[in-house]
């Protein structure tokens, strides 16, 4: 029989033990180089834009228009203490909210037809949703302006009239009511997607044992469909809200001066008043608003997820 060297044993076991430390360290750099271009493409176009929007909103404008120090918080006073501003932050956050909750209502159905129809059904549904996405927000905006004018030339009113269901035109355009029904035709299939895609996960057996047990259609929506498209519904009501939110294009054009938001006084700040400061200081309100709404949402998935383990 061959004799096994003496040297052999040790320097196996030596290069056995090294090789899994050696392989640990690039496995755990894997991650970090997978979100580095993302981590990259955020500190350049979120993070850095976002921080000198800070630093803008706390500087002094000179009367010469040149902006630096001393250093300020007159602009966010100036901002929560007049009363046009005020209002115009209550205007954002209220049509915002009356969005997001009409998306919901609306949203629940069509996911829920979208998810347990037929595959031509879903197909249809699924393009009629999505559609209005291929659009320019700018077209489809200006579309509802001639849809909601106010005179009798005005779609909606010169059907009304013609029906004899009003004897005079309603007052539409320009308002809230107008900004809201753009921004729902603009950001519905964002409530819709998550929640279609949530309402797939739920096994069917759960409604129908259910059902079995005597529970109504709406009790069952409240005690197993809703709780468990959490996740879906809080993503839709995070994009819907976030985006009504900071929306420029349907305000401006369906606004007037009733429908003001913060994007269009953001914009009459910089490039009308050519106000770099406070406008900066309105911007940053606004996205103030955004990150505590996805805050809100991140908090609450965590929990669900926490509650679902």
């Amino acid at each position: 029989m061959a004799s096994i060297p003496v040297d052999a044993v040790p320097i196996s076991r030596s290069r056995a033990s090294r090789s899994p430390r050696g392989l640990a360290l690039p496995k755990r750099l894997v991650p970090v180089a997978l979100l580095l271009p993302s981590l990259l493409f955020l500190a350049v176009f979120f993070a850095l834009p976002a921080l000198g929007l800070i630093c803008y909103s706390v500087l002094t404008q000179a009367t010469d228009g040149t902006v630096g120090l001393p250093l300020t918080a007159e602009h966010y006073w100036h901002f929560f203490t007049t009363p046009l501003y005020a209002r115009v932050l209550l205007t954002t956050l209220e049509i915002s909210l009356i969005a997001t909750a009409i998306a919901i209502v609306l949203g629940y159905p069509v996911a829920l037809v979208m998810v347990r129809s037929s595959p031509l059904i879903r197909q249809a549904i699924t393009i009629i949703v999505i559609a209005p996405l291929i659009v320019s927000v700018v077209v489809r905006t200006y579309g509802w302006q001639l849809i909601l004018g106010n005179g009798p030339t005005g779609i909606l009113n010169w059907l009304l009239l013609k029906s004899g269901i009003t004897r005079s035109p309603v007052a539409l355009l320009y308002s809230e009511t107008a900004v809201i029904i753009g921004s729902l035709h603009v950001f519905f299939p964002m409530m819709v997607l998550p929640l279609a895609s949530a309402l797939g996960k739920i096994d069917p057996r759960l409604e129908d044992a259910a059902r079995t047990l005597g529970a109504t259609s709406w009790r069952t929506f409240r005690r197993i469909i809703l709780p468990l498209s959490l996740p879906g519904l809080t993503v839709g009501c995070t994009l819907v809200f976030s985006l009504t939110a900071g929306s420029f294009v349907t305000p401006a054009i369906l606004g007037g001066s009733s429908g003001q938001m913060l994007g269009v006084l953001v914009e009459q700040q910089i490039l009308i008043v050519y106000n770099w400061p406070f406008g900066a200081a309105c911007a940053t309100v606004l996205v103030a608003i955004v990150l505590g709404a996805n805050l809100v949402s991140v908090r609450i998935l965590e929990r669900h997820r926490r509650i679902a383990r």
